[in-house]
């Protein structure tokens, strides 16, 4: 096995161990100290759960219902003027709001169209330059129990804008349209 899968399998539980034995060496209370660190991860994760659930509905109806494709389809002209794919417009609609969800379209673009091709490393680059800014502004802003949020979100949302922005116009220089 070579090393660094080595590494990859022991290195959690060996931070765990070493975590339990400084604990015990100062005399923390640290199996007490990790259920109650579960239990307050428990709870957090409850709390939390109307975020995701409202986010993941609201995805679903938005591509369930059509509104998706109507809005590619309006601007599949323009897009094909400036030379970006119309196929790619809805990974960067959801990317923002849902990782998972943008796996999937990414795995379906990849499907379709092949790996090797325009559109696939344009999704792959894409998947890998923009992060799901509304995801992580719901999980860890309602975690901390912040309310105002607005510019954390404007910030983030235009860093996915420039690096779809980005994906498009590498891809292009590096692999041509």
């Amino acid at each position: 096995m070579p090393i660094i899968a080595t590494v990859s399998v022991w290195i959690i539980p060996c931070i765990i161990l070493v975590v339990f034995i400084v604990g015990t060496w100062k005399r923390v209370p640290t199996y007490e100290t990790f259920v109650e660190g579960g239990k307050e991860g428990g709870k957090m994760a409850f709390s939390l759960l109307p975020f995701l659930l409202g986010m993941m509905v609201s995805i679903a109806i938005f591509r369930a219902s059509g509104a998706m494709d109507a809005f590619v389809e309006f601007f599949s002209p323009i897009l094909t003027l400036v030379g970006i794919p119309a196929d790619i417009v809805p990974l960067a609609l959801v990317r923002p709001i849902s990782g998972t969800a943008a796996i999937g379209m990414t795995t379906e673009l990849i499907a379709s169209h092949g790996p090797d091709s325009f559109i696939g490393r344009l999704a792959s680059t894409m998947q890998g330059s923009t992060d799901t800014t509304l995801y992580i502004i719901t999980v860890y802003f309602g975690a901390v129990g912040i309310k105002r949020m607005g510019d954390a979100l404007k910030v983030g949302l235009l860093a996915d804008f420039i690096g779809i922005i980005a994906s498009i116009v590498v891809v292009s220089i590096v692999f041509g349209s």
